[in-house]
């Protein structure tokens, strides 16, 4: 992972938890179909940050193995979690994840496959895969040009951003997902958000890559917020448009040992 990954999202837990988007109920029906996924099977959730994305299959009734390094998000997903009795909290990475070789079905990274070593990483999921299990790699990816206010947004993280060109994860291209993968299956859910202004700010905070409180332009970032979200208000709230990409790796075809 990038050196400083694992630490960046500590001051930002409670508001990822709360106002990041969670992900379409179509997509569980996709990996059934693609991948065989069922109530049975077991997931590794790498990068599992707050438990979004474990708390999908969980619902469903699979084992999940939510492996995070950060101490923060970890303690956050099981404080909500940990009555589902398919979870189990894992502290590691995704170069390092700690699980039993071939022990797991599905390895699923949600929002997290742009910070990891990559080819420490797919050296771990081939070994913690069993013989035809699947890696799923998922991103909520923003409309930037969907709306006038979705430009104007994504035209403000520009302005106030702090490192926002370099580790947003549009930067993950597809050579890079057929390098890791080898052939993949690439399929696209609509998805959004409906949010009142302090559901806005706690959605813009949850991003690493905006500044914190204390830092000068944590105030002028938010005014310009509160003017984005009076120009574009209707009945209080604004539309955050996105596109659920899910792109679908199988062990037998990712090359390397």
């Amino acid at each position: 992972m990038q050196p400083d990954s694992t630490k960046r999202f500590s001051n930002r837990v409670d508001n990822y938890a709360r106002f990041r988007p969670g992900y379409p109920s179509a997509l569980i029906g996709i990996l059934e179909k693609e991948t065989g996924c069922s109530s049975a099977s077991v997931i590794a959730d790498i990068g599992s940050g707050t438990g979004i994305s474990a708390k999908m299959f969980l619902e469903h009734g699979c084992t999940v193995y939510a492996v995070e390094p950060n101490d923060e998000m970890r303690k956050a997903a099981e404080s909500q979690l940990n009555d589902f009795p398919g979870f189990h909290s894992v502290a590691g990475r995704a170069e390092a994840t700690t699980l039993d070789s071939q022990s797991v079905d599905v390895v699923v990274a949600a929002q997290a496959f742009h910070w990891f070593d990559r080819p420490a990483t797919k050296r771990e999921f081939r070994r913690i895969l069993r013989p035809g299990g699947w890696v799923v790699l998922m991103w909520n990816t923003r409309r930037i040009q969907s709306t006038p206010f979705q430009r104007d947004y994504e035209a403000m993280l520009q302005r106030f951003g702090t490192d926002y060109e370099r580790v947003k994860h549009m930067n993950v291209g597809e050579a890079d997902l057929q390098e890791f993968l080898g052939p993949f299956r690439k399929f696209i859910l609509l998805n959004g958000q409906t949010l009142d202004f302090e559901e806005l700010k706690g959605r813009l905070l949850s991003s690493s890559y905006v500044p914190a409180e204390g830092d000068p332009n944590y105030e002028p970032m938010l005014r310009a917020l509160k003017g984005l979200f009076e120009q574009y208000r209707e009945n209080g709230r604004v539309c955050m448009d996105y596109d659920t990409e899910i792109y679908l790796g199988n062990r037998n075809t990712m090359e390397g040992t």
